[in-house]
């Protein structure tokens, strides 16, 4: 289609993880682990030790990385750093918000939930001015 932006195609794409230990072991031990020849991980493990800093500037790596299709990252992560997710809008790597082991998901605080409401809402809206 005319004027949407094109998604670059590469021959493999990484998944990248930003959440508390038990939820990226557990993607790990399902093979989403990298470790690239730099040292540098697609992954960031959040524990109490963790400053918003650091879980921003992971953030900012995985988003403007290449070689990462898609960001996992735990809801209550998100929320440390909603500004940071809120404002995201490129479609590549797309940002999906998980649910960990002791923070239950709250779809009122999903920032994907949101736009595709409000794209739908949207969307109802111009269809009933035809």
């Amino acid at each position: 289609m005319a004027g949407r932006p094109s998604i670059p195609t590469i021959s493999s794409a990484l998944i990248a993880i930003i959440a508390d230990e038990d939820t990226v072991t557990g993607f790990l031990l399902a093979g989403v682990g990298n470790v690239d020849l730099r040292k540098k991980t697609n992954y960031l493990i959040v524990d109490n030790k963790t400053t918003v800093k650091q879980i921003e500037d992971a953030f900012k790596e995985f988003t403007t990385r290449e070689d990462i299709a898609i960001v996992l990252i735990s809801q209550y992560v998100a929320n440390m750093i909603r500004f940071l997710v809120d404002s995201y809008n490129r479609p590549v790597p797309a940002i999906l918000e998980i649910p960990s082991k002791d923070h239950p998901y709250d779809p009122a605080h999903d920032s994907v939930l949101s736009r595709v409401k409000y794209l739908f809402s949207a969307e109802s809206v111009a269809s009933d001015r035809r």
